[in-house]
């Protein structure tokens, strides 16, 4: 994150409002999520944007490591008024965005204990952390914060991959097996969790029927070309009903077109106008916490994969709940 420069002027309207783009134009200042206050300025913030620059769980493609800031700076473009919802989400809630974590990138295990105990230390029990990554496999240690104050939590996992595998090449924590450790560690609510956008091809058959009984429905991405948004909307609302959810979003469950930025990249995903939908369609639900994951900034091109996520995030701080 860029430091501050005492020479540019600060013009906020609320004390969570992002600098006012008419005083201080947008590649200047601070290099915060949508140009908000960092922590520092505003300690008593009820949401927290956060990064945890870590990918030494992936499989393919590295470069998650520089997610967080990519889209910090993809995020300039958003203003302080969400026409979509008729929210001002800055001003609802008080927003700040604490910078990123140092995890060790050489021992996975490690890294999971830091990003659960910083995750505990930053929110506390009136904080909700909106995380931004780094790889999946971040998910496990944040489920394990979030079932401390929730008990077990009901998932929405928007991902083209079921990330419920057991291990690969014998390594039980990577970005494809968060799920089914959360599962296995019964931090799942396994009657309200659920799969969106899954595509592309399993090992087995039996990986579908393992993740069902894990406790996860499942909505394909094959589902969004047969059946109208709105349908799908009310499936997932339906299925998360009034428990705790938790939201995790991999950046692979948008198409390539829209997401070439990513370690995984798997064909007939969804576009960038439904999962914003989707999100939109979350209104109302009790959202504890969120994590946007998997955004690799070396083969975006032209910040297509960080406008997306930049948005993406927007639009769950807008749907959040009032502060407690």
């Amino acid at each position: 994150m860029s430091t501050h420069d005492p020479g540019i002027p600060e013009q906020r309207t609320s004390p969570s409002a992002p600098i006012d783009a008419t005083v201080v134009p947008r590649y200047a200042g601070d290099g915060t999520f949508a140009r908000l206050p960092r922590l520092d300025q505003l300690p008593e913030a009820d949401t927290v944007v956060w990064g945890v620059p870590f990918d030494s769980g992936v499989s393919y493609r590295p470069g998650a490591r520089f997610g967080p800031q990519h889209v910090r700076q993809s995020s300039r473009l958003l203003r302080p008024y969400n026409p979509a919802l008729e929210v001002l989400p800055f001003s609802a809630r008080t927003v700040a965005d604490a910078g990123d974590i140092g995890v060790n990138p050489f021992d996975i295990e490690e890294a999971i204990g830091t990003v659960e105990t910083a995750a505990r230390d930053l929110a506390g029990t009136r904080r909700t952390l909106l995380t931004i990554g780094g790889d999946h496999t971040i998910a496990l240690p944040l489920l394990r914060f979030q079932h401390s104050l929730h008990g077990p939590i009901a998932v929405l996992h928007f991902d083209a991959h079921l990330d419920t595998w057991d291990t690969y090449f014998g390594a039980p924590y990577t970005h494809g097996t968060p799920f089914r450790r959360a599962a296995e560690e019964g931090l799942i609510d396994h009657a309200h969790s659920m799969h969106v956008g899954l595509r592309g091809s399993l090992y087995d058959r039996l990986d579908l029927q393992e993740s069902e009984r894990m406790g996860f429905a499942a909505i394909h991405a094959r589902d969004f070309i047969r059946h109208p948004l709105d349908e799908l909307i009310e499936r997932i609302r339906a299925r998360l009903g009034d428990r705790p959810v938790y939201v995790s979003i991999d950046i692979d469950v948008l198409d390539p077109a829209h997401a070439p930025g990513t370690g995984t990249p798997e064909p007939g995903g969804l576009t960038s106008r439904e999962l914003l939908e989707i999100i939109r369609g979350l209104a109302g639900l009790n959202v504890v916490g969120a994590d946007f994951v998997e955004v690799s900034p070396a083969y975006d091109h032209a910040e297509l994969t960080g406008l997306a996520a930049a948005h993406a995030v927007y639009e769950l701080i807008s749907i959040l709940p009032p502060a407690r």
